[in-house]
C-alpha cells in the first residue's frame, strides 16, 4: 500500500519516521512531500511571520528549523497533495499538529491530521481537564494556548524547539513538573519518543506524542 505524508518543512522527514515506521507493515510504501521542498533558507527568510501570522515551526532536511507563515505554504502543500493523489496514495498523512483550513482537501482520499486526533483525544486523558503544551516557539505560545482553551479548562503553553538544545528541554521539563496539569502534550511533530520518555521521567505525568499517535491511528487504516 502507498500513503503520503506531507511536511510544512521541507521531505524527507528522517527524524519522524525512525519513530513511526516500526508500527506499520513492512509493504508499505511511504510518499513524503514538504511545503518548503526546493526552497533556500533565503527564499525561506522570505515567509517569516507578521503579528497576526499563524506561526509554524518546522525542520530542514540539513537539520536545522525555520519559523514562517502559514499562509505562504498553503498553495505548495496543495500542490503535493495533488501530487500524492495523482502517484496513487490511499491516504495522506499530515507531519504537523498546526492547525490548516478548510481550503486544503483531497478529491477523493482521506487526509488525516493530527491536529484532529488530538483535539477529541486529549480531553479524554486528563482528569483534571488541565494540562501543560509544549510548542517549539515563544511565538506560538499564545495561539497555543488559545486553541486548547477550546478542549480543556485549563492550559499552560510552554516553548521548548525539539529542533534545538537538549538541554532546554530538560529545563522546561525541570519548570512543569511541579504543575497542577496531570497531561503533557508535545504540540509539534518534530518532539520524539525520546524526548517523549524524558519529560515522562522527569516530571512523573503522562506525555502524548504526537507521531506515534498519529502513526498507530492511520496503521488501522493500512492494516488489511
Amino acid at each position: 500500500m502507498k500513503i503520503g505524508a506531507i511536511t510544512i518543512g521541507q521531505a524527507p522527514r528522517t527524524d519522524v519516521t525512525t519513530d513511526i515506521l516500526h508500527i506499520f507493515d513492512d509493504s508499505l510504501e511511504l510518499v513524503q512531500a514538504g511545503g518548503l521542498d526546493g526552497l533556500t533558507k533565503e527564499q525561506i527568510a522570505e515567509f517569516a511571520p507578521g503579528k497576526d501570522d499563524y506561526v509554524l515551526v518546522s525542520r530542514l532536511t540539513d537539520g536545522s528549523s525555520v519559523t514562517f507563515a502559514e499562509r505562504h505554504i498553503l498553495p505548495r502543500l496543495q500542490d503535493a497533495i495533488n501530487r500524492m493523489e495523482d502517484e496513487g496514495c490511499s491516504l495522506i498523512m499530515m507531519f504537523c499538529t498546526g492547525s490548516f483550513p478548510e481550503t486544503l482537501s483531497t478529491r477523493k482520499i482521506p487526509m488525516i491530521y493530527p491536529c484532529e486526533l488530538l483535539n477529541r483525544l486529549v480531553p479524554l486523558m486528563t482528569k483534571k481537564s488541565d494540562i501543560i503544551c509544549m510548542t517549539p516557539s515563544p511565538l506560538q505560545t499564545e495561539q497555543c494556548e488559545n486553541k486548547w482553551k477550546k478542549y480543556v479548562d485549563h492550559v499552560k503553553a510552554v516553548s521548548a524547539s525539539p529542533y534545538g538544545e537538549w538541554d532546554a528541554l530538560e529545563k522546561a521539563a525541570e519548570e512543569i513538573k511541579n504543575s497542577e496539569a496531570d497531561l503533557i502534550v508535545l504540540d509539534c511533530i518534530g518532539y520524539t519518543q525520546e524526548m517523549k520518555k524524558m519529560f515522562a521521567e522527569k516530571t512523573g505525568k503522562k506525555v502524548v506524542l504526537p507521531r506515534t499517535l498519529l502513526a498507530r491511528v492511520v496503521s488501522e487504516l493500512t492494516d488489511i
